[in-house]
């Protein structure tokens, strides 16, 4: 299975194969700055399954910190993915790809939520143990 995804004006495009690795919801300061709203939708892929198949040339990268390459539309500003070096994995921001049955399974950094969210899903207070984390659930 494959979904294509573009960012905001369509100067790239992007394909991502497979299942995702995880998808979820990120609470942490960075993820709300970067989309500009209270929670990050995200879902986590093996690099090896995504890719830029239009526009690469126009990919923008910013890195604030060793942990997250933010990568942007340098045409448009449009958000499309996030790559997580030190977890191996890539973040392509649910959004870009609509045709994703998104169904997410777990908070993260979510003692840091400005939106608290009712739904039954476990949050943790940061990040897995198996990425680093301490793995601490926080009581709804």
């Amino acid at each position: 299975m494959s979904h294509i995804g573009k960012c905001f004006c369509g100067a790239v495009e992007l394909e991502v194969t497979g299942s995702p690795e995880a998808m979820g919801y990120c609470h942490c300061g960075s993820c709300r700055s970067w989309s500009g709203g209270p929670v990050n939708a995200f879902s986590l892929w093996k690099p090896e399954n995504v890719r830029i198949t239009v526009g690469a040339d126009h990919v923008g990268t910013f890195q604030k910190t060793a942990l997250s390459q933010r990568q942007y539309c340098t045409k448009c500003g449009g958000h499309l993915m996030t790559n997580h070096p030190p977890l191996g994995l890539i973040d392509v921001f649910t959004a870009t790809i609509p045709t994703l049955a998104f169904a997410p399974r777990v908070h993260v950094n979510y003692a840091a939520t400005v939106l608290p969210m009712r739904d039954g899903l476990p949050k943790l207070k940061d990040f897995p143990a198996e990425f680093g984390g301490s793995g601490e659930a926080i009581a709804e």
